[in-house]
């Protein structure tokens, strides 16, 4: 598929335009993606990243082939809500073991809950408990060049000390902010042994019972990283290293990787702080080539908040009846995630899941239980190549249920192609419809049969038999809507699983 790279064109944040794509190496594309920090259950925001990133890795594996494309997506399991969760569920347990509990716990869950989203694994999932070691030369580089002090056993990166002199970006350029729009805008943690106002921590002493490591730059009591100094030292292990780039490199151009994502709340300060430390540890002008961000997420127009109610997990809205009175299939979940750019903001709402459900039940519909097509439709492919524009490439696959309604067969594998790069599709009309009916005992084709043979009463005029059959459905939870094929004007009922 390269003769399809030139086409690729992604947002990079840090430019505010469109740039078309060229891998550093064409045969090891690198993108790191920041993940979760494993104390409770996602909620839905999270899945946003994870779903928009997948789609981007699914894209670029399509273009320069599978084994050509690293994917590394981290796991924060060092965090004070980790350590207060752990206390809280486990106190009769040493902290350190607790802590293990936790993490281990809802690191399964969160990789059930995105796998039923159909994001597939990454590449690499680096936790950052087995990344001290890079974390520590990291910071001891970055004092022993003089972009970092130590003050009361904390390191703190000096951002006055890097100030996009000697080939170093300017702070704040990606958040394109000056620096006192960055001291009035953030929420600053004062402390005595600061320099500056605007110095962020890379290490810090650990508490009397919490988790501790051995210290850089010559501390001698137990510590543990700043959140940002951690995927750092996971991104510069996973991308860079086994490419010949990291601590052991001067080549600065070998200390860049192709493509950082995470949510726009990330921009500042997280990935500002990476960029900063990372280039002035490796001596580069820029971490990763393209910045990309998906947009804020809201549910039902209003911002998620426990205290509105409106606090959604992934695993709730899975198993559990938290938004619109059911539970939902995680191709529903993806496909409404989908439908909106993404890196415009997105409301999530029970009708945007029932319109994603119904658009999926049509789909499913018309491609059967066929298998897909070698190669995916250009246009659907150039939506795609246009900065993941999947509302578009949606549009294209509608296009392509009208015409697999009619009977081509070339739609309908084109059709499955195109859906499977969204991470759609992946299953045949047959499970669908089982896996749909699965949680209240009804058998998938029994459903189609009984809704077949309603067809027929309503074609023979006889609507007691016809309602008949619809309240018999409705009493097993399956409810039923009318509404005809675009393509040919026939008569379309769909059903839907409602408890």
């Amino acid at each position: 598929m390269s003769e399809k790279a030139p086409r690729l064109r992604l947002y990079n944040t840090l430019t505010h335009q469109k740039e078309a794509f060229v891998p550093i190496d064409r045969d090891n594309v690198r993108m790191y993606v920041c993940g979760p920090t494993v104390y409770d259950y996602a909620h839905i925001g999270n899945a946003r990243p994870a779903i928009v990133f997948d789609v981007l890795f699914r894209l670029l594996r399509y273009v320069y082939g599978e084994a050509h494309v690293t994917y590394a997506r981290n796991i924060t399991d060092v965090d004070d809500k980790i350590n207060a969760r752990a206390a809280r569920d486990f106190p009769d347990l040493p902290l350190n073991e607790a802590i293990r509990k936790v993490t281990e716990a809802t690191d399964a869950q969160y990789q059930a809950d995105v796998g039923a989203l159909g994001c597939l694994p990454s590449t690499h999932q680096p936790r950052a408990t087995e990344h001290m070691a890079e974390m520590r030369s990291l910071i001891d580089r970055l004092v022993t060049r003089g972009f970092a002090y130590v003050a009361d056993d904390h390191v703190l990166f000096s951002v006055a000390s890097m100030n996009g002199t000697n080939g170093l970006p300017r702070y704040g350029a990606l958040a394109r902010r000056s620096l006192d729009e960055m001291i009035a805008g953030a929420r600053v943690d004062v402390a005595s042994y600061k320099r500056d106002e605007m110095d962020f921590v890379l290490w810090k002493p650990s508490k009397e019972g919490e988790p501790g490591w051995p210290s850089p730059a010559g501390i001698a009591v137990p510590g543990r990283p700043g959140w940002h100094i951690e995927c750092s030292a996971m991104a510069m292990a996973k991308l860079l290293q086994p490419f010949g780039g990291g601590l052991e490199c001067d080549d600065p151009e070998k200390n860049i990787f192709d493509i950082h994502g995470g949510g726009i709340d990330l921009v500042f300060p997280h990935h500002e702080n990476e960029i900063a430390q990372s280039c002035c540890a490796l001596g580069s002008d820029r971490m990763a080539n393209i910045w990309m961000h998906n947009g804020f997420l809201q549910v039902e127009g209003q911002k998620m908040s426990k205290s509105l109610g409106n606090f959604v997990t992934i695993h709730e809205l899975l198993a559990t009846e938290k938004l619109g009175g059911r539970n939902w299939p995680g191709e529903v979940l993806r496909l409404a995630m989908l439908m909106t750019h993404y890196r415009q903001p997105i409301d999530f709402t029970a009708n945007a899941l029932v319109e994603a459900e119904r658009t999926l039940d049509g789909w499913y519909r018309a491609v059967g239980d066929v298998d897909a097509g070698e190669d995916v439709s250009a246009d659907l492919f150039d939506a795609l190549a246009d900065d993941l524009n999947t509302s578009k490439a949606i549009a294209v696959l509608h296009e392509l249920r009208g015409e697999a309604f009619k009977g081509s067969e070339a739609a309908k594998r084109s059709l499955k192609k195109g859906a499977n790069l969204l991470g759609l599709l992946e299953n045949t009309e047959t499970e669908w419809l089982a896996g749909k009916a699965r949680d209240i005992a009804v058998d998938g084709a029994e459903v189609e049969a009984r809704i077949a043979e309603r067809l027929v009463f309503l074609r023979e005029k006889n609507f007691v038999e016809a309602d008949r059959v619809r309240g018999g459905l409705l009493e097993q939870g399956i409810h039923l809507k009318d509404g005809k094929d675009p393509a040919t004007g026939e008569r379309v009922t769909t059903w839907e699983v409602k408890r």
